[in-house]
């Protein structure tokens, strides 16, 4: 018997006498009559059966239940699709594979077989007795310490070794499944077996560090999209500093996956900082393949789980036949098992042709036929298409499942076809939204006559190597869909019930976060542009930047304005976001028109606009005027002001402050003034003019003045 989990494989040898039961030459041996093994790992069952000389055997199956017919195989039982494979290891030697194991397959399982008549039926009894357990931590609370137990429902085989984690951290590896020790209340406790740690126990506390996954393993399909469910605990007095999955280490510390090359827009955490910290991953890659933790950073400690393992895996078809038949036998094949226990879906030349929890299908086929499988609800990630006989085949494939283009920009989509031997009569392109506009709902109508479409369309490629682009131009968000490429030959044609490309069509927008210093903005878009595209940063209608990170930060003013664009579209770029800034707005990024023709382009502009206001604007010589620069809208608080008088800079009198004090005013200070925001002098406010009169005085006070000095003059000076 051999126990396998994703990863690694334990082969357990089970020093046990053979059971031998039969009568007359008719007999089945199992390897052994019990086994206890892990939930979600992989076990083999194992048997060898003989029959009498003159009979050959047809049939041979594993089953647990009955129906009104007799026995089920393993098979066709839906509570075990896609999980059970069977296998002849030797003369007369069988083998059942069961992956991915749940406590409800504990049960006794029996070999069964029979012979070319149907008449000579054979059960092995009793069978071997499954039983499937999980981990679990029990503690006994004593009097100087406590005692915890690694439990399961049953004996593990070939006396395992326990592994102890305390906080998440290992700290003991023994044989006994029990562990003593004195803990808080705030301490976590978690077992598990050697060779099989992806398998731990959930931890066992109160109020303290842990983290739950609601499954230990997943199988996803390439190209889809996952969500790694998870809850965590910590000690009631900590705060969260932070929240990160990761793969791998870095420098003693866990790599924050978001800081992770390949990840940029790839990944999305969508916790929180009190219990939930759940992980979705998006378009996922092969490589995406590996085993992911969570941790957390509180005011006081750190901890790190347990990874869950995750599997990406693609279709493929495999198929048996025989040279001599027209009878094709296909499995829809993945590399481990899919959760959630699919239904699958095959196609025969672009055809749907059944819907089935099995991954099984048989059929009769043309030597010209290709197949394809997919899971419902992800058709669009359909296998690869295989010929039954040799290479020419009847396939349609497209390079790209999705395409995300700018809007006003050009995109090509392409797609590879096969006919076989049989001759192409026609082709064309054509998307499904537009169905309600043909005149049969059910046969598509080619994109170049769709009048949405028209003048910006045309097709390209090379026929003779099989190759047809869609060419799209002038973009529009109209325009997103699934687009598909078919052919029609003199007997039939593709069928278009497969996917094809799916293009988004986005403009550029420019987010804003952050706090009151420093803001992050970010360029974005409603899909994941193609190509990995390089942005370009403006200020003010400047470029600042170009990095190929869609994130900018940067400490600025309300007063100045970004956008950005990609590299390559420049002509594109997003709407400036500002406040009351600097910015310029058009109607039409792009405009076609006749030539002799009058056109307008449109556009709209702001900036920041300054007031001069002047307190009072008319006085007496010897008293004070206040000049306030006002904007409308926030500055920078580090913004210097320029001041004006008839239009030219008064010396020296560039201020951090808004405000200009003319202190003790005369009639030479009489004049226009203006205020301007330095660096933008050419923008200065509207002048206000200052009337400085000249203090009068009549032939009385005169007289009372000169008698004043004169009395000062003449008086006596006592020392």
């Amino acid at each position: 018997m051999a126990l396998r989990t994703a990863g690694r494989v334990l082969v357990v040898f089970l020093w046990s006498v053979t059971v031998v039961l039969g009568q007359d030459d008719w007999s089945v041996s199992y390897t052994t009559q019990s086994i206890c093994t892990f939930k979600e790992s992989t076990v083999d069952l194992s048997s060898s059966y003989t029959y009498p000389s003159g009979y050959t055997v047809t049939t041979t199956f594993w089953f647990t239940k009955y129906n009104a017919e007799g026995p089920v195989s393993l098979s066709d039982d839906p509570d075990y699709k896609g999980r059970v494979m069977y296998s002849k290891d030797r003369e007369n030697g069988h083998t059942l594979t069961i992956t991915d194991l749940r406590e409800s397959d504990s049960a006794t399982y029996k070999f069964r077989f029979t012979d070319q008549t149907g008449k000579w039926r054979y059960t092995g009894e009793p069978g071997v007795t499954l039983s499937v357990t999980g981990l679990q931590v029990k503690l006994t609370v004593g009097f100087w310490y406590n005692t915890l137990t690694c439990s399961t429902t049953c004996t593990l085989t070939d006396n395992p070794t326990y592994i102890w984690y305390k906080n998440g951290h290992k700290v003991k590896e023994d044989t006994s499944s029990s562990y003593p020790d004195s803990f808080s209340d705030v301490d976590s406790y978690s077992c598990a077996v050697k060779g099989h740690e992806d398998l731990r126990s959930s931890a066992v506390c109160q109020k303290c560090w842990s983290v739950t996954y609601t499954h230990q393993k997943i199988c996803a399909l390439k190209g889809s999209t996952v969500d790694i469910s998870c809850s965590y605990t910590y000690p009631s007095n900590h705060e969260i500093k932070k929240a990160f999955w990761f793969t791998k280490w870095s420098d003693k510390d866990a790599e924050d996956l978001s800081s992770v090359p390949g990840y940029e827009g790839h990944i999305e955490y969508l916790g929180d900082k009190e219990s939930d910290c759940t992980l979705r991953i998006t378009d996922l890659r092969l490589n995406d393949s590996a085993g992911y933790r969570f941790r957390f950073i509180t005011s006081g400690d750190k901890f790190a789980c347990s990874p869950v393992s995750l599997t990406v895996t693609d279709l493929q078809v495999k198929m048996k036949t025989s040279l001599f038949s027209s009878w094709v036998t296909l499995t829809c094949s993945t590399t481990c098992t899919l959760t959630d226990n699919p239904t699958y879906i095959w196609y025969r030349n672009g055809h749907k042709v059944k819907e089935d929890t099995s991954s099984l299908y048989s059929d009769y086929f043309r030597d010209t036929d290709s197949y394809s499988c997919a899971v419902k609800g992800h058709e669009n990630l359909h296998s690869p298409a295989v010929c039954v006989r040799g290479q020419n085949c009847w396939s349609v494939t497209y390079p790209h499942q999705g395409v995300c283009a700018l809007k006003g920009s050009t995109v090509d989509i392409s797609s590879m076809y096969d006919s076989g031997y049989d001759t192409i009569t026609s082709t064309l392109w054509f998307s499904s939204k537009q169905s309600s506009s043909w005149k049969d709902e059910l046969v598509p109508e080619d994109l170049t006559t769709d009048p949405g479409y028209a003048g910006r369309v045309e097709y390209a490629g090379e026929k003779e190597r099989g190759h047809s682009i869609l060419r799209i131009t002038d973009l529009r968000e109209e325009d997103s869909a699934e687009y598909k490429f078919i052919f029609n030959t003199q007997t039939s044609g593709w069928g278009y019930s497969f996917h094809g490309t799916t293009l988004t069509v986005t403009g550029l927008q420019v987010k804003v976060t952050g706090g009151h210093q420093d803001k992050t903005l970010t360029c974005s878009t409603t899909c994941t542009l193609t190509d990995n595209p390089t942005y370009i940063w403006y200020k003010n209608g400047h470029k600042v930047k170009e990095d190929t990170s869609s994130s900018h930060t940067d400490s600025f003013s309300n007063a100045d304005s970004y956008s950005c664009a990609v590299k390559g579209h420049e002509d594109l770029p997003a709407p400036a976001v500002c406040k009351k800034c600097w910015s310029v707005t058009y109607t039409h990024q792009k405009i076609c028109a006749l030539k002799g023709s009058t056109v307008n382009i449109s556009c709209s502009y702001t900036y920041p606009n300054v007031v001069l206001e002047m307190d009072p604007t008319s006085v007496s010589e010897r008293e004070n005027v206040t000049l306030t620069c006002k904007t409308n809208c926030t500055l920078d608080p580090i913004t210097v002001y320029s001041w004006f008088k008839n239009g030219q800079p008064i010396p020296n009198s560039n201020t951090s402050s808004p405000i200009y004090i003319l202190f003790s005013v005369s009639s030479e200070d009489t004049g226009r003034f203006s205020c301007a925001v330095e660096g933008h002098e050419y923008l200065p406010s509207a002048e206000e003019t200052l009337t400085v009169r000249c203090k009068y005085m009549g032939f009385k006070s005169l007289a009372w003045y000169i008698n004043i000095v004169i009395i000062l003059y003449l008086s006596p000076v006592v020392f």
